[in-house]
This record gives C-alpha cells, sequence and structure tokens, in this order.
C-alpha cells in the first residue's frame, strides 16, 4: 500500500530539502526548484522502491507531491487489484 507521508519523506530527503516543504500543491521545479537532474533522481529513486517502472511519457505529470502520489498509486496498487 502506498503512504502519502513515506512519499513525502523520500521526496523531501532526494531533494535535500524539510518534509514540511513538500506540501501537497508545492510544484517541484517553481516551487521547489528541482532541476531536470533532480526529478530524475526522483524518479530513480521512486521506481526502485516500489518496484515499478516510469515510461518517459509518465513523467510529465509528476509536477507536485499529489500528481506522484496518484501516478504511483495507479501502478504501485494496480497489481494487487487484479
Amino acid at each position: 500500500m502506498l503512504d502519502k507521508e513515506d512519499l513525502r519523506t523520500l521526496v523531501a530527503q532526494v531533494l535535500d530539502v524539510d518534509v514540511d516543504e513538500v506540501t501537497d500543491d508545492a510544484k517541484f521545479v517553481d516551487d521547489l526548484e528541482v532541476d531536470s537532474l533532480m526529478a530524475l533522481e526522483v524518479v530513480v529513486v521512486l521506481e526502485k522502491k516500489y518496484g515499478i517502472k516510469l515510461p518517459e511519457s509518465e513523467l510529465k505529470q509528476i509536477v507536485t507531491l499529489q500528481s506522484a502520489y496518484e501516478l504511483l498509486r495507479g501502478k504501485v496498487d494496480a497489481p494487487r487489484a487484479a
């Protein structure tokens, strides 16, 4: 099961920011100053932690913690539902 607070903590660690800064609607690029290299690092960590593969076409959808959570929830919880 995907836990949003675990995801928030993980993203904060990768970005080296305070957990309080990673709000549900904080935009990674605009608000947290995430560059393309940091974004790639986040994706790699998420893929490893949750055992999934995120196609490049879906990476553009990850702009906030909430959007990352929704995308991951569909990937992580889908196999169990089937």
